[in-house]
Order: structure tokens, then sequence, then C-alpha cells
């Protein structure tokens, strides 16, 4: 098939005026982190403005780069810079940013126990980390964004927030157009209802964060500004579970290019045990090049030291990558 003689680098599309998005998640402990840190050293070295966020909660981007990384984006290398979102900050900033809106929101809560908006809401800190994604997702500032994903199943809700948000939003939107007369009465009673100017300029945010959430969206399902590459290691667990994942992102019309399986054991005659390891994993590697033949699919060995700091990490890249920058991808 054509994909066996194309190269992982060639998943990788460079706009020449818009952002491009690199998703690399998997289960937990397969090397994502080490593998979008590799990832990101290489797209930097393409001479690209760079930038690396982990959406982890449990962060583990400032230990691969042995640096301390902060809620903003914090310099690497050159054209390289790193950030990890830190919830807790996110939902002050979003809270701060729409304090008038939750007030609103606390006050039609009070009163409108029949209806399912503030019910079905997602959480407070889910938003605020969601807000802060989309503020790099909906600007053209970096040439690529790489995400260092949470595991699996955090990363597939993350990844469902837009259509979550649109229709939650929907449901804000039309809840204070149908409630706008019962607004007015209860603004004589209640002091932070707020003038009618505030309560325009609320419905104008949610307005607009609705039109980001859209803008997102399109972003996410668009092939040639996003793809998802999927770390797996040669293990039957991480194989079923990875598959799941690429069927849910694929229902949702993301794109799945890539697969990346991490730490194969090297041939090694001499120990037994290696040996005996080697054999289980070849037959593992033959399932993952069944089960994903429409992907393309690279190799990484296991390696005999803890993979830490950017000098091991371009080890990793050179090993992924290649070397040589000149065998980058074209600028589209």
């Amino acid at each position: 098939m054509e994909n066996r003689y194309m190269a992982i680098t060639d998943l990788v599309k460079f706009n020449k005026s818009k952002t491009t998005f690199i998703f690399i998640g998997g289960k937990g402990g397969v090397g994502k982190t080490t593998i979008s840190a590799a990832t990101a050293l290489w797209c930097a070295r393409m001479d690209k403005k760079t930038l690396i966020i982990s959406t982890d909660p449990a962060h583990s981007l400032g230990d691969s780069f042995d640096r301390l990384i902060k809620h903003v984006p914090t310099p690497i290398t050159t054209n390289l810079s790193a950030m990890e979102i830190d919830p807790d900050i996110a939902m002050e900033e979003y809270k701060e940013k729409f304090a008038m809106q939750q007030q609103y929101n606390d006050a039609l809560g009070m009163f409108s126990d029949q209806l399912d908006v503030m019910s079905s809401s997602p959480g407070i800190d889910e938003i605020a980390a969601f807000d802060k994604f989309m503020q790099y997702m909906t600007n053209d500032e970096y040439d690529v964004v790489i995400f260092d994903t949470a595991p699996t199943g955090h990363t597939l809700r993350l990844l469902s927030f837009p259509e979550m948000m649109d229709s939650w939003m929907g449901k804000m939107i039309k809840t204070k157009q149908a409630l706008g007369s019962a607004a007015q009465k209860l603004k004589n009673i209640i002091p932070f209802m707020g003038s009618d100017d505030e309560q325009l300029q609320n419905t104008a945010e949610l307005e607009q964060m609705k039109s980001q959430i859209i803008e997102a969206r399109n972003i996410l399902t668009n092939p040639d500004r996003t793809s998802f590459k999927t770390v797996l290691i040669p293990e039957e667990m991480s194989i079923i579970e990875s598959t799941r994942a690429m069927d849910a992102l694929n229902k949702s019309n993301i794109t799945t290019d890539g697969i990346i399986v991490n730490k194969i054991q090297p041939d090694n005659n001499h120990c037994d045990f290696c040996k005996a390891r080697r054999e289980i994993q070849n037959k593992r590697l033959e399932t993952i090049r069944d089960v994903f033949s429409e992907q393309i699919i690279a190799e990484i060995p296991l390696q005999a030291h803890e993979v830490r700091g950017i000098d091991q990490l371009y080890e990793i890249c050179d090993i992924l990558y290649g070397s040589d920058p000149s065998n980058g991808p074209i600028a589209l």
C-alpha cells in the first residue's frame, strides 16, 4: 500500500498563514510526553515557531524537558515554547472574564428548576481549561501547536467539548432571550442582575464564545489544519484502547493518520527474558500492522535509559523524524 512508502514526516502539513495543530495521545504510560516533546523539537528545528501545550492535569512535560514550565508559554529552545495548563489558574481567569455571566447563571438557576441548562453544563474547571485551549486554537500566533494530551478518556472528553459547549451555549442564549422579561422583573429584587446594557453585554459575550467554539470545531475537523497521532506500545491492552480511541475520534471527524509504536524490545539472543519479550512483541507488531493498515506506522526502540532533557529528546527526534531538516515537509 502507498502508506508503506511514506514516513511519519509526510503527515505533518505546515501551512504558510495558518497554524498547524498536532494532537499526540494514547494510553497512560506509553510515552506520549516524550513523543510530543521530540515532535516539538523537530518542528522548531524546521524553523517553525512552535508551542507545545500539556493538557494533562498530571503534567510531565516539564520533567521531560527538565525545565520549569509555567501556565504561560515558557521558552525552551530557538523557535520553541512550552506551557502546562494549570486548571486552578485557568478557572480564576475564566471566572474573572465571565464574572457577570456567572452571577446571571446563579440567579437563573434559583428561579428555573424546570430548565436543564445548568444541570447539563460542564464543570466550570473544565470550561476554564477549554477556554484556554480555544485561545490557541483560534489565533495564528504560532506556526505549529502541539498538544501533549492526557490519557485517552480525558482527551476524548476534551475533544468532544466543541459539540457539548456549542449545545450548552445555544441553550443559554435561548434561555436569556426567552426570559428577557423575567430578568427585567428580577432586576428589581436582585441587585446583581444588572442593567439592560449589562444584560446585552453578557449575551454578546455568550455569542462571541459560541462563535469561537464553532471556529475551534471547524479547525479540529479540518485535516489540513489538525491531525491526531496515536502512541502505543506493543501490548494487547494498548492496541485495544488505541483502536477504540481512534474509532471515537473518527466518528467526531478528527483525522487520525499516524501510529507511533514506542518501547520496542531490541533483539538480544543472549538474554532469554529479552528474547521471550521480543517474540511476544513481534506478534503484537503484526497485529498493529494489520489493525492499523490504513495508518502510517513509525517504530521507536526501547531506550536503555530514561529519556529526560533536551539532548536525549533530540535522540528520539532523530529516530522518529530523521536528523536532516531538509527532509521535512513543504509548506502548503
